[in-house]
């Protein structure tokens, strides 16, 4: 049994090529799947009228911080379970989670978009979203470069962003375009920071904290992307 869980808590830059190409399989793979999950949700969450009004009615003043605050608070509570915990189904339960709560989230931004572009700007935003994800991720398998120099940037440019958002709210001030781009930067820093850590601080085990991790980063991507496109003329 102790070999076993030695085996399980390898980390990935120790563990042979089979069990590192057997992890990025899965981490992928539930990535892919948390998309496929998402979209299913977030249509029928559309659907939903009621659903739909009601999330509306939350995206103004302090209701929408309110509601960004509520987010970070499932976000903690499912990385937590997808990150802490030795039983998979929790792993499993916490991710799932995060999905509902980004499907949530991304309600009235897609229900906004639909009314702007119909479909066709939401299918531009996620082809550049998955063309750049997939992108990055290759610079970082493909390179030697040590992105976990970003961790500091990355901290200070999401506590700003969220200064940045918290006072547009607060004073009524439209953030803009350049701030959209900034947040894809951002985001796209934070797909080469996770990128680095599946093969440095992850265990072979953990591929379903590995994909909330990278499924968090490309739907941070993706919003920001969408943003852009929803503020061509």
């Amino acid at each position: 049994m102790e070999n076993q869980n030695q085996v399980q808590n390898l980390l990935v830059a120790q563990a042979n090529q089979a069990d590192r190409s057997t992890f990025y399989k899965n981490t992928y793979g539930h990535v892919a799947g948390g998309v496929l999950v998402f979209v299913i949700i977030e249509s029928l969450m559309l659907r939903s009228e009621t659903l739909v009004n009601f999330m509306l009615s939350l995206t103004q003043g302090y209701l929408w911080l309110a509601l960004l605050a509520g987010f970070m608070g499932v976000t903690w509570v499912a990385q937590k379970m997808a990150y802490g915990s030795a039983s998979k189904s929790q792993q499993y339960v916490g991710y799932l989670i995060y999905i509902i709560a980004e499907a949530l989230l991304f309600v009235p931004l897609l229900y906004i978009a639909l009314a702007y572009g119909g479909q066709y700007v939401i299918k531009q935003a996620a082809v550049v979203t998955g063309g750049l994800f997939v992108g990055l991720s290759v610079i970082v398998f493909l390179t030697k470069t040590d992105f976990s120099v970003l961790k500091g940037a990355l901290t200070i440019g999401f506590f700003l962003a969220i200064g940045l958002i918290i006072a547009g709210m607060l004073f009524g001030f439209d953030l803009g375009l350049w701030f959209s781009v900034g947040m894809c930067a951002l985001a796209g820093g934070a797909i080469l920071y996770n990128t680095h850590q599946l093969k440095h601080e992850f265990g072979t085990q953990q591929y379903v904290a590995a994909a909330l991790s990278l499924f968090a980063s490309l739907m941070l991507l993706f919003w920001y992307i969408l943003r852009v496109f929803m503020s061509r003329d």
